[in-house]
This record gives C-alpha cells, sequence and structure tokens, in this order.
C-alpha cells in the first residue's frame, strides 16, 4: 500500500493496516460516513473485508447527534500466516484501484440504524 502511496498510519502495528480514510476521500465529509465509504468500495472492488473504525463505530451522544471522532479508519486485519503473497497482492492492488479512482466516489447515507451494535447491523445506501 505504501508503494501505491494509500495513506496509512504508522508505525504499522499488530493490529493490522489502518487506512486514513479522511485522507483518502477529502471530499466527503463524517456525515457522508468516508469510513464506511471506503470499506464497501474495497469490498465492492476486490471482495476484500475490512473494518470501518470512524463515525459509524463510534456511535451517538445521548441527545442523537453522532460522535465525530477525530480518525476516520478502515482496519485491514491481516493474519500473516495464512495468506500467500498472492493474497496480499490482490489487497494491495484493491484499495490501489479504488484509490485511482478516489475522487468519483460518493459517500453513504445510513438508511437503518439498530438500537445497538450498528457498526454490525445498519444499512447504508450511495449517495447519488
Amino acid at each position: 500500500m505504501i508503494e501505491y502511496n494509500i495513506p496509512i498510519v504508522k508505525p504499522i502495528g499488530g493490529h493490522g493496516i489502518f487506512v486514513d480514510a479522511k485522507s483518502f476521500l477529502p471530499h466527503l465529509n463524517q456525515e457522508q460516513f468516508p469510513a464506511q465509504t471506503l470499506a464497501a468500495e474495497i469490498y465492492i472492488e476486490g471482495g476484500v473485508r475490512t473494518m470501518e473504525r470512524g463515525i459509524v463505530s463510534a456511535g451517538r451522544k445521548p441527545n442523537g447527534e453522532n460522535h465525530k471522532p477525530k480518525l476516520e479508519l478502515v482496519r485491514f486485519t491481516i493474519p500473516r500466516r495464512v495468506y500467500t503473497q498472492a493474497h496480499m497482492d490482490v489487497i494491495a492492488e484493491s484499495a490501489a484501484t479504488v484509490y485511482e479512482r478516489r475522487k468519483s466516489i460518493k459517500g453513504l447515507k445510513m438508511v437503518y440504524e439498530p438500537k445497538y451494535l450498528r457498526f454490525f447491523q445498519a444499512k447504508f445506501e450511495k449517495i447519488k
């Protein structure tokens, strides 16, 4: 991912690779769910499953407003002993392909939000 200039959080740690969705998709505001959008686009592009760690995961305040964390991250959890180099290439190439078309990516809107665990069960639609 570094070779493709994808904005990742450094140093890379033991919990996977984190891509900075705010830097990846700077034209999206937090209410357009940039990390969730990026996770969805990478999955659509290459079937690579990731996890959003941003406004969706942060939940809501008691007054109903979204918590707005400083960071909007997408976590790639990669158990090194399971995957081959070819798998790693697909992961990086999928992210790179999305990065190439990043300016045309529109955000998401939440169309269903459960009372609990919204980061597992919420549903989204692309903004047109």
